[in-house]
Order: structure tokens, then C-alpha cells, then sequence
């Protein structure tokens, strides 16, 4: 059974509000548009493998998107399939084109017909983050069950190539579709071996995760001035309409919007600070009343912290 599922990550929506609030010809704009895009491509990637892995629901424990805390630092995981035997770790990369692994040299090239780009070793990163699971598992004082870890393309057509130990590289990277086979193969040499509490591992993964997360503004050496401020059109993505009597008015599709502010609050709550005081709302919105405010972030789902009068999710 699934008991973790993937949602929409914290970084990439960080991502589509940045993209939202930085003009078109800022410096920083195609550095964040390509981000974007990347991230992007990276989730559609994990929920095309996500696919492939719920065939082994009905016999496993799974859960996507986990990331733990081991020695005051965090480390992230795709995907973790649990069975009463072992853990797999299946890590996805999202190529499209073809993917070079250079097992000489660490290194992994991808070539998508235009351009070449050379990444970090995805079984590098995979043995890491087993090793990491493996301090995590020690910390927790839960037993030591074997771990067994995997790099999976998600696109079908993405051709992979090896320079150097191939059967090496082979019995680690594979297309996604690929991966409930080698589970169940390995399942199967594992059958006569000791057998675990999963169910309490699987459970102390579930309680112990965070949220993966990253500083994007000081990731690309943003300040809030470099955001644009206001609330964007719902309908034709017009930014800076204005407020009228209990709602908010685009000129431009001539239609009012009773809720056009909440979107503007969450980027600011992801980009800029995760709280927000009513002076502060007022300038992001640009709202000159202050008792409108107050309306407004009181029927949000935002808290109230009267000690240091702030909201906060």
C-alpha cells in the first residue's frame, strides 16, 4: 500500500511564484525560468515512474517523496519500496534525448540533441542517500535491514549508454517501467532470509518526514525588491488589478474576482517570509485600507499570533 503520496513540491511551487513575481527582463529572469522548467520536468518524470511502482502496492509499502533528517542535515529520497525483507531506494532522473554514465570518471552526460550537459553521478547520489538512510536508521535504534538502491529514467525513449562497467552501471540504472521486475527478483533471492518489522519502519519514515525545502531567493541572490507586487487577474493573468467593494475588479476582462488576493499571499508566505504582518500585507496587495486587511487575512486560512501580531500558515 501506498502510505506516503507525492504532492507538488515545496521548491517547485517556490519556483512558480517566482517566475510569477520577476519581470520578463530582469537578469535573474531566464536563470529562474530554467529552474523552472527543470523541476518541473523532474516531477512529471517522478509521477511517470510513480506509475510503474504502484504495481507493487498490493504487496509492499511505498512511499514517495521522503526526506529525513540524520546528523542536523536533511537528505531526500524519490521513492522507498518496503517489503518484510529490505528497503529500495529508487531515485528518478528525468532525461530525455540520451544519458551518458561515464563509471570511469563518476560522471553522467546528457545530450538531447542540442546541447550537452554534464550532471552529478546519479549512483553516486543513490549510494549516498543509502548511506544516509542507513545513519537514519541507526539513529532511530530500528533494525538494521538491508538496503538496495536503483536510478530510474523515467523517459521510455531515453537511450542510456555506459562508458566503462556496463554490467556495473546495469544492475543499478534502468528505465522506470523496469523497476517493479527488479524488485520482485530481488524479493525473490530474499525469500529464504531474515525477516523484518517493516511496518514499524514504514511508520517511523511516514512520522520522521519533512519537507524537502531550499531558499530560492538566496539560491539566485534575490531581495524582495526585485518582486513584483499585487494581485494577479484569476482569468487573463493581469497583475496589479485593483480592490473594490468586496472583491477585486480586471478591467481588462471586466469580471469580478472575491478571492484573487489568496494566490498573492501564498507567494509572498513561500518567497519572502513565512509570515506576514498587516502592514506589510497592505504593501504586497497594495491595499490602502487598513481595516480591509485585517477582513481579509481574519477569513484566510491563515493563524494569528497576537503575541507578535503576525499571520502564518
Amino acid at each position: 500500500m501506498e502510505i506516503k503520496y507525492r504532492t507538488v513540491p515545496l521548491v517547485l511551487r517556490k519556483y512558480e511564484a517566482l517566475a510569477r513575481r520577476l519581470r520578463r527582463g530582469h537578469p535573474k529572469w531566464a536563470e529562474v525560468q530554467y529552474e523552472l522548467a527543470k523541476r518541473r520536468k523532474g516531477y512529471a518524470g517522478e509521477k511517470k515512474v510513480d506509475y510503474y511502482l504502484r504495481m507493487l502496492a498490493s504487496k509492499f509499502t511505498i512511499l514517495h517523496d521522503v526526506c529525513l533528517n540524520v546528523n542536523g542535515q536533511t537528505f531526500q529520497m524519490d521513492n522507498l519500496i518496503i517489503t518484510p525483507h529490505a528497503i529500495y531506494i529508487i531515485d528518478v532522473k528525468s532525461y530525455h534525448g540520451s544519458i551518458n554514465f561515464d563509471h570511469i570518471l563518476k560522471q553522467s552526460i546528457h545530450a538531447d540533441g542540442k546541447t550537452e550537459r554534464g550532471y552529478m553521478y546519479p549512483i553516486t547520489q543513490v549510494e549516498l542517500q543509502q548511506y544516509k538512510l542507513q545513519q537514519w536508521l541507526l539513529e532511530q535504534s530500528l533494525p538494521s535491514i538491508p538496503i538496495y538502491h536503483f536510478v530510474a529514467i523515467s523517459e521510455p525513449s531515453t537511450s542510456i549508454h555506459v562508458k566503462g562497467d556496463e554490467e556495473a552501471v546495469a544492475k543499478i540504472v534502468g528505465h522506470g517501467e523496469d523497476m517493479p521486475r527488479r524488485i520482485l527478483h530481488q524479493e525473490e533471492l530474499l525469500t529464504n532470509g531474515p525477516v523484518f518489522q517493516h511496518q514499524q519502519i514504514c511508520y517511523a519514515i511516514k512520522n520522521n518526514c519533512v519537507e524537502f525545502d531550499l531558499d530560492v531567493m538566496d539560491i539566485h541572490q534575490l531581495n524582495q525588491s526585485d518582486l513584483q507586487q499585487g494581485v494577479f487577474c484569476p482569468e487573463c493573468g493581469y497583475l496589479g488589478i485593483p480592490r473594490t467593494h468586496s472583491g477585486w475588479y480586471c478591467h481588462q476582462c471586466q469580471k469580478k474576482y472575491r478571492n484573487a488576493h489568496m494566490p498573492a499571499i501564498d507567494d509572498y508566505l513561500l518567497l519572502v517570509k513565512p509570515r506576514i504582518r498587516n502592514s506589510e500585507c497592505m504593501e504586497w496587495l497594495k491595499v490602502n485600507s487598513r481595516s480591509t486587511i485585517t477582513r481579509i487575512l481574519q477569513n484566510s486560512d491563515l493563524l494569528y499570533d497576537a503575541k507578535r501580531r503576525w499571520w502564518m500558515k
